[in-house]
């Protein structure tokens, strides 16, 4: 039977990982993985999740299941984190936060929850959006369809025509947005623009699915959520994924949530059973170390204030790395604007180089980025910047 089967090509980000490794170039610059590095180009455990994992280690007496919804303690202090707490309070049993396997796990959870609620239900994402949001919300069975997003030649929202498009759609739509530090491209929503498909989603009916990976990696832990907390507390029903991977640096742990807001009591206590079902099927019971620590942490006022520091430190290098890398190129005397960089947010952008002049980069140079020119901030440091802006400006030239 298996003899059948035939060869898949390599995702383009995990091959680009195994062509860097197997590089010698001492000057070799891996901007393509999506995971925060700092200045030695490691990616660190932070202090406070080494903290959390050896009081887990010392006090944990258990290893058994701990059920397909997550721990209960867990889904509160990540609700929390992301709704806050008043509008918890004021959303009551309407809301029900389900831990998932990072967020991938959690986008599935929600397509599968998507799809038992309406099995004709399209879901609309962004154009450009996440690698892999279409492959896994697709894989589930939903209709994918996009809208615009991006313009390439500005560098920013096309939200004019965005709202064009969504203002079209209607119930049994699903509009995904990104909650903040947009993936591939770095351009957010500005508070206006949420309010008004804010607007737009209570007039036409559709229903809005966030997908919130880097809450602390914008503007700040509060600011990052503006747009999640305005429609929890204005629409009757939405879905929100968030992830640990990026803030709590647990890549490897695969800790994320699926929270659902419901328009009563009762719809909600159904989600739940909807969800747990679905989780009960594809994987059974969820990890539980890294929602451990994330819980931990949360509920400590310590951990919790050296985490804050921590991802406040990892923030402002990200965003110093974007102006930084702004004023070399400038100092260089290219002539491309690449000022865009600096006010988008997040670890990525688009360099906005065509895909000759980033296989040049790659190849010529061994920078290594995605044919989309999408590139991670994060791996820039001051050890390898002048050579990349060169680099850059060399390939500019050709």
């Amino acid at each position: 039977m298996f003899q059948s089967l035939k060869s898949l090509p390599a995702d383009p980000i995990l091959g680009l990982m195994a062509s860097y490794r197997a590089d010698n170039n001492p000057k070799k610059i891996d901007l393509g993985i999506g995971v925060y590095k700092n200045e030695n180009g490691d990616t660190p455990i932070m202090t406070s999740v080494k903290k959390a994992e050896d009081l887990i280690l010392h006090s944990q007496t258990s290893k058994s299941y701990v059920g397909p919804t997550g721990a209960a303690d867990y889904n509160a202090t990540v609700g929390e984190l992301l709704l806050g707490k008043s509008l918890m309070d004021s959303l009551g049993k309407r809301r029900v936060t389900v831990q998932s396997p990072g967020g991938c796990g959690g986008l599935r959870l929600a397509a599968e929850f998507i799809k038992s609620a309406n099995p004709n239900a399209t879901v609309w994402v962004s154009d450009p959006t996440w690698a892999n949001h279409v492959p896994l919300l697709a894989s589930a069975g939903l209709k994918i369809e996009s809208y615009p997003y991006y313009d390439y030649a500005s560098h920013s929202v096309r939200f004019d025509e965005m709202i064009d498009c969504l203002a079209k759609l209607g119930r049994g739509d699903v509009v995904l947005l990104h909650g903040c530090c947009h993936n591939p491209c770095g351009a957010d929503l500005s508070q206006p623009q949420w309010q008004r498909i804010r607007d737009l989603a209570l007039e036409c009916g559709f229903t809005v699915f966030i997908d919130l990976a880097y809450q602390g990696l914008g503007d700040g832990l509060e600011e990052d959520v503006y747009g999640v907390r305005l429609l929890a507390e204005s629409l009757p029903e939405l879905i929100v994924v968030s992830s640990c991977s990026k803030n709590f640096g647990l890549y490897r742990e695969r800790t994320g949530a699926t929270t659902v807001i419901c328009d009563s009591e009762a719809v909600a206590t159904v989600a739940t059973t909807q969800i747990a079902a679905a989780a009960r099927t594809m994987y059974s019971m969820p990890p539980d170390h890294g929602a451990a620590i994330v819980q931990l942490i949360l509920s400590d006022a310590d951990l919790r204030k050296e985490w804050d520091t921590e991802l406040t430190e990892m923030r402002n290098r990200i965003n110093g790395l974007r102006a930084q890398f702004v004023s070399k190129i400038q100092t260089m005397g290219i002539s491309e604007d690449f000022s865009f960089i600096e006010r988008e947010k997040g670890m990525f952008s688009f360099l906005g180089v065509n895909v000759d002049q980033v296989q040049s980069l790659v190849n010529d140079y061994s920078i290594y980025l995605v044919n989309s020119s999408r590139i991670n901030v994060a791996g820039i440091n001051n050890q390898n910047i002048e050579y990349l802006v060169s680099s850059l400006a060399t390939v500019l030239k050709t």
